[in-house]
Formats: C-alpha cells, structure tokens, sequence
C-alpha cells in the first residue's frame, strides 16, 4: 500500500479554502451561541420563542440547503458566495444598529438563509480541490473545531462590551472572508470545470432537483448524516441538564472544563484518525465511530461514581464525533458529479434536521429516566451504520441538459 500524503499538506487552493473556513467558523461561533441570551434581554420573547428562533436557524439550513445547492450549480460557487458574505457583512452591521425585538428577530432568521449561500459553494470548491478520498473535509472538521474554542472565547468577551462591539468583530471576519474571496477570485474560478456554473447547457433546476432526490446512495447519506447530528446534539443539549442534576451549582464549571477538552481532543486526534483510516475500511471505521458514542454514554452514566468517568466519556465522544462527523461531506464528494456537487451538498444539510431532532426527543427521554435516556442514545448511533458504511460507488449521472 502507498503511504498516505500526510493530512496537514495542503495545496494552495486547499490553504485558500481552509483560511475562509476557519475565518467563517470564528465568526460564526463568537456571536451564535450568545444568540439565545441576547433576544432574551433584549426583544423581551420567551423561552420557547428564544428557542424556535434559534432552532429556525438550523432549520433553514436543513430544508433551504438544496435550494442553495441547486443555484451554486446554476449561477455559480464564487458569485453566491461573494453575495452571501455580504449579506452577513449587512446583517451584523444592521444587528449591531437594532433595537427594534422585530428587527432582532428578522436579522437573526436572515442568518440562516445567509448561511445557505456560502456553505453549498464552499463546499463545492472544497470538492474540486480535494483527493479522490475527499480528506479534506477532515481538515474543515478541525476549522470547525479551532473555531469553536476561538470564537466563543472572543464573542463571551465582546457580550459584555456591548451590542456594537459584539456584532461589528463577527462583521469584520465576514469582511475579512470576504476580502479573501475577492482576491483570490480568479483562482476559486479555476476550480470549476470548464463547462461549469452559470452555463446555458447545465442541467436545469428541476433536473438536477430530480437527479439528487432520486439518488438512494445520497438519501442514505443525507439519513446517515441527520442520525450522527442527532446524537451528536446531545452534548451542547442534555448532557449538561444531566449533569445539572447531578452536580448542582457545580455542573455549569465541569461542562465548561468538558467542552473545551472536547475541542482540544478533536484537533488532536483527527491526524491519528486519518491515518487509521488509510489502514482499516470504512465499514470499520463507521463502526469503531458508532462505538465511541456509545462508550461515551456509558461513561456519562458512571459518571456518578466519580469526575473521572465524565472525561474518560468525553474522550470516548471526542472519537466517535472525529470519525463519523466528516463522513457525510466526504461521501458526497465521492458520489457527486461535477454538475451536481451543489445540489448534493446542498440536500447533505438536511442532517442540519438532527440538531433540531436531538434536543427535542432527548428531553423526552431525560425525563421518561436517565437509564432509557443513555439506552437509546447509545443504541440509535448503531443505525447509522449501515447508512454511511455502504460504498457510494461511481459518481451520480448528469441529467442531460436540456
């Protein structure tokens, strides 16, 4: 067997697209987990109506994706990208000037729809310059992660500045992205195949609509992808109302501690996991991915029994999260055709679905009892299995322009 072109050598389109990534992650990261708190200050809504805000996010990512997907194919990655940045840059600007609870609302609920014409485009270029295994997309998992510790960070900071100075930073990132893409435009344009987006002979919208919806290797991707979010949201949701439960006053500090071992880990163990990758088969992967959740429940069961059951699960989750977390984009990337890469990563963001899903049935379970609570979470990631393990073959035909 070859040896494996280490994960950390990038080309400089790879560089390109992971500097935009991680400069959209920081953004993202220091204002949104802060977005419940700051409607409830200051648009007077409550509880549930912070929460269907919020969760309306994600939803518009899930349902509105392939929307996004299908017009990256028709108009262009670059272009939609470009004018997604700079409805972030207007969004931020507006929010940071808003006083108006509508005008919050409004502005929060245009996030989203910001969100579904930059990730399907930057997707679709991360696919053109990445190997034929796509592991690239292990390298934007560890942006997300670096995002993730930096941005909250930044954006717990900036709350307590105020309002100008909380949104105007995540702005300046989006600017900043921006920029880049400008920049650089002519070489994101190299990118794309020579009879790529915005060509009168691609396929039309209902035809590259009906070549996604009907592909059964995509659909079970799309299924595979929705059931590792759903299991996947329990750390930022139940988790820590469990520890809650157990711990007191103390729980806020040991999830805090939790988290950020989470993000460190993901960082650190994704090069031994692609390396492991280039020796086992994906099935075993999926597998030893699905396991790592379901040791990490058991642990977070124990944890009663002392702290050190807490961090052993968390390690437990932090593998299980690496393997299984890029394997959606990365089996997208095998399976689309050029002229579908962003009707295909567009229709992937229905696993969006399984953030909203995740929270919603956990409480449920939570409060049914903590034994059915971990029983069925640690068993439900095994359904995933068969979804993300199958090979996803040759890549899904072009319809045939009309």
């Amino acid at each position: 067997m070859s040896a494996r072109t280490p994960l950390w050598r990038l080309t400089p389109a790879q560089r390109l697209l992971e500097g935009g990534a991680l400069l959209n992650s920081v953004a993202f990261f220091a204002a949104m987990p802060f977005a419940p708190l700051y409607m409830s200050e200051h648009t007077g809504l409550g509880k549930p109506a912070v929460g269907a805000v919020v969760g309306a996010v994600a939803l518009t990512a899930a349902f509105g994706g392939l929307a996004g997907g299908v017009l990256v194919d028709r108009l262009g990655a670059v272009p939609l990208m470009r004018a997604g940045l700079v409805l972030h840059v207007a969004v931020y600007g507006l929010l940071a000037a808003a006083r108006a609870p509508a005008a919050i609302v409004a502005l929060f609920l245009m996030l989203g729809a910001a969100r579904l014409l930059v990730e399907p485009g930057a997707k679709k270029l991360l696919s053109h310059a990445a190997d034929e295994e796509g592991r690239i997309f292990r390298i934007r998992y560890m942006t997300l992660c670096a995002g993730a510790i930096a941005g909250p960070a930044i954006g717990g900071v900036l709350y307590h500045v105020g309002a100008v100075a909380f949104f105007a930073v995540p702005a300046a990132f989006y600017l900043a992205y921006l920029l880049l893409v400008l920049v650089r435009n002519r070489e994101l344009a190299a990118l794309h195949p020579a009879s790529g987006d915005g060509d009168a002979s691609a396929p039309s919208t209902l035809q590259a609509l009906g070549a996604t919806l009907r592909d059964r290797r995509l659909l079970a991707v799309v299924a595979g992808g929705v059931l590792v979010f759903f299991v996947f949201s329990q750390l930022e949701s139940m988790i820590p109302l469990y520890m809650k439960g157990r711990y007191g006053d103390r729980a806020e500090g040991y999830f805090a501690a939790l988290f950020i071992t989470n993000a460190v880990l993901a960082l650190l163990f994704q090069l031994p996991i692609d390396r492991v990758s280039g020796c086992l088969g994906r099935t075993t992967m999926v597998w030893a991915g699905a396991a790592g959740f379901t040791l990490a429940f058991g642990c977070f069961w124990a944890s009663p029994a002392g702290l050190a059951w807490l961090y052993a699960g968390i390690v437990f989750w932090t593998v299980g999260e690496g393997v299984l977390l890029p394997m959606p984009d990365m089996a997208v990337h095998e399976m689309a055709s050029d002229e579908l890469k962003g009707a295909c990563f567009g229709l992937s963001e229905v696993r969006q679905l399984g953030f909203f899903l995740g929270p919603v049935a956990g409480g449920f379970l939570l409060d049914a009892g903590t034994a059915l609570y971990f029983a069925v979470m640690g068993t439900s990631i095994f359904l995933c299995v068969p979804l993300l393990a199958r090979r996803t073959g040759r890549p899904l035909p072009e319809p045939a322009p009309v």
